[in-house]
């Protein structure tokens, strides 16, 4: 897998340089990965797609958490947190911007002839196959619902 030896090189070079933060995220990923590769059932191989899924999720984790951080005056923990997730964003695929979002979805609509809201199903069934690690779900669904309104 070719994130997984980019991890590794990456992971080397973080502690060479004593970059503590940096370092962190990398282990997290790492685990991350070989608990996949390990799980029951698996194959030993992780495919892209859910290698990219498991990194969004942890991203997702960071930011929640860097915010009850922050609801609790933590600011030291927060700051560790939202480096983390600004670290591990690094081996995501760049995000869509709203406005190249909103004409994929456009697109979308067309292709499926989806007519009103009741049609929100087939168009976030392929949107979410199509913006897998690019786009996040819940605003994918925000620009769909305002689409077929």
């Amino acid at each position: 897998m070719d994130l997984w030896k980019k991890i590794n090189d990456d992971l080397k070079e973080a502690m060479k340089q004593k970059d503590k933060y940096r370092l962190e995220a990398l282990r997290a990923i790492k685990s991350e990965l070989l608990l996949l590769k390990t799980a029951e059932g698996a194959t030993g191989e992780i495919d892209e797609a859910t290698a990219l899924k498991t990194l969004q999720k942890m991203v997702k984790q960071r930011k929640e958490s860097a915010d009850l951080y922050k609801s609790k005056g933590r600011e030291d923990l927060a700051e560790q947190e939202l480096m983390q997730a600004k670290y591990i964003e690094e081996y995501l695929p760049k995000p869509l911007t709203d406005e190249e979002l909103e004409a994929a979805i456009k697109e979308i609509i067309t292709e499926v002839g989806a007519q009103t809201i009741r049609d929100m199903g087939k168009v976030m069934a392929v949107a979410t196959k199509r913006f897998a690690g690019r786009a996040d779900n819940k605003k994918v669904s925000q620009i769909v619902k305002s689409l077929l309104s």
